[in-house]
């Protein structure tokens, strides 16, 4: 193996190593405000994730009963607030997206 790209896992390694070592050490003592601020920290970002893909499809803002993205997630949506289950969510989804593509061929 060359050399160079041993240094490069290497120093990704460390790289990797210390900045999740220095992150616990540095929230080892997180005063309760921030705790509770964190726990809201992965949603947000799930929902940053998702909402373009839901509302763009096609690369443009699509608000309309033709979105068949957005209906799914809207079900999806709907169903994980009032079961909390996962799998209900998806299967339902999922049911829906189906649905919605084999009749709109």
């Amino acid at each position: 193996m060359r050399s160079d790209i041993f240094l490069i896992i290497a120093g990704m390694a460390a790289v990797t190593f210390l900045t999740r070592f220095g992150a616990l050490g540095l929230f080892r003592f997180m005063p309760p405000w921030l705790e509770k601020w964190l726990k809201y920290v992965p949603t947000a970002v799930l929902t940053i994730l998702i909402v373009p893909a839901l509302v763009m499809p096609a690369g443009r803002v699509d608000i309309s009963l033709q979105n068949d993205y957005l209906l799914a997630g809207i079900v999806a949506a709907l169903v994980a607030y009032k079961t909390r289950n996962v799998t209900a969510t998806l299967g339902l989804s999922m049911m829906v997206m189906f649905s919605l593509r084999w009749w709109s061929v």
